[in-house]
Parts: structure tokens; sequence; C-alpha cells
């Protein structure tokens, strides 16, 4: 296998838990560099997924990079874990328990019927610790720094939303969701949780697809690296020498 990183390529990644979406890019970019013996290399991602999400990242190489914003518009799909009767301010683990709620009222018929409320075009306050931009500061700084933080709803498309558990005992719901580009799982979690006379706050969430890239696509960040580390690379040198290899490419690792 012979790739070619200067004139594009496609790394598609299984995101290990607890990592960032940059701490991702940061590793596959330090690796490529050293093969190539190169100090810059345009690397990003087509889709952040918080550090305690895990699952699809598509990220992009060298000329690729052209492709991310096609990228991600293409469709998301993810399976998420909800604990009911508690809120966060962050509507994750992130932060700690701030409320909790009577869940006794809560049966699998209501939360079928609750879910299929939010099929189609939903109105969406994005979570205000995200990367969302309030004056130019991205929304989770002020958060941290416990700074009130304003932001205004979004429109957005949830194309199918399907309860695949319930557990009274716990209590919890675990959900598949396909759905638009700029959708906050998070904060769908916490809208669930208000319509059915409680809170929730996301305790598990898994990106299964990004457009036509799956699970089943993607490969754990180690392997992605040793892949790289042994494979065949286009040298910078080849690249100037033969412009039919500056074409960008795109290859599913």
């Amino acid at each position: 296998m012979t790739f070619d990183f200067l004139g594009g390529e496609t790394l598609c990644i299984d995101k290990p838990l607890e990592w960032t979406s940059f701490d991702v890019v940061k590793r596959l970019r330090g690796v490529i560099q050293h093969r190539l013996h190169l100090k810059k290399l345009k690397v990003g991602h087509a889709g952040t997924l918080d550090p305690l999400a895990t699952g699809v990242m598509i990220v992009v190489t060298g000329r690729s990079t052209k492709l991310i914003e096609s990228l991600q518009a293409g469709v998301k799909e993810y399976v998420a874990t909800l604990r009911l009767g508690a809120t966060t301010p962050s509507f994750d683990l992130e932060t700690e328990v701030d409320a909790t709620y009577p869940t006794a009222h809560i049966t699998r018929e209501m939360a079928e019927e609750t879910l299929a409320k939010f099929r189609g075009r939903i109105e969406q306050v994005p979570p205000k610790y995200s990367a969302c931009k309030v004056d130019g500061t991205r929304a989770y700084d002020l958060a941290r720094k416990g700074k009130e933080v304003e932001l205004k709803p979004k429109v957005l498309v949830i194309d199918e939303i399907e309860l695949l558990g319930f557990d009274p005992e716990t209590p919890g719901l675990t959900i598949r969701v396909v759905c638009s580009k700029g959708t906050y799982i998070r904060a769908l979690a916490r809208d669930i949780g208000l319509a059915l006379g409680s809170g929730a706050h996301l305790t598990a969430l898994r990106r299964t697809r990004v457009g036509d890239v799956t699970l089943s696509d993607c490969l754990d960040i180690e392997r992605a690296v040793e892949l790289i580390r042994n494979a065949e690379l286009i040298l910078p040198e080849d690249n100037r020498d033969n412009t039919a290899q500056n074409q960008a490419t795109e290859s599913k690792l």
C-alpha cells in the first residue's frame, strides 16, 4: 500500500476515549511528518468528537484538507447512553451532577413516545460547554471560568431516533440517532430529559457513521500509526516531479 500524504489522503480512525480530536490529528501528523522529514503538513479532521466520545473520525491530509467541508456535511449516526433523573452543567460526565429529579413515572412506552417527538426538524440550543463562539471566544472556555454563556438555538434535522434499551433500575436509556451536521447529542440528552418530565445527561457516546464511513472502515489509532510507519510513501520530491501525483486522492485506512 502506497500513501501520498502531500497529494492527499483520507484516514478513518476509531477515536479513543478521553482523546480530543486535536490529539488524534497531532498524533498522526507527527508520525507522517517524521516519515516525510517535513516540518509542516496540513492535517485536519471532518467533525469534532468530545473527549468522552469514541468512534468514527475522518482525518485528511495535504490537498485533501479541501474536502473537510463536504465531509462534515455528511449525515452522522450515534449510539448514546443517557442517565435519567440527574443533570450536569456539561450534559455529560465532564462535570458533576448538579440536580436530581424523579424518574418513577418514566416507562419504556413513555420513552418511545417522547423520542418520536424529536424526529424531523427541531431547534436545539448548543451546550455552553461547546466549541461555539461567543464574541470570538469558545463557549467552553467561558463556561469553565464560571462565566454566563447564552447561545442561540439552531435548526437541525433528526432523521432517525430509536430506543435501543430502557433500564428502569439505573434509570437510563440507550438510543440510536441519525442526524445532520451540528447536532449536539449532549444537548439532545438534556432535551429528552426535560421532555420526560425529569432530567438527563449523557454517560456514553459512540459515533458509528459519518456519511458513508462506518466503524468497519476505521482503524484504532495505534494500528493507523503502525501502518503509516511501515507503508510505502510518495516523498515530497516525488510530488514535485510528478504532477499526476499532486491530485488529491482518498484512501480509507
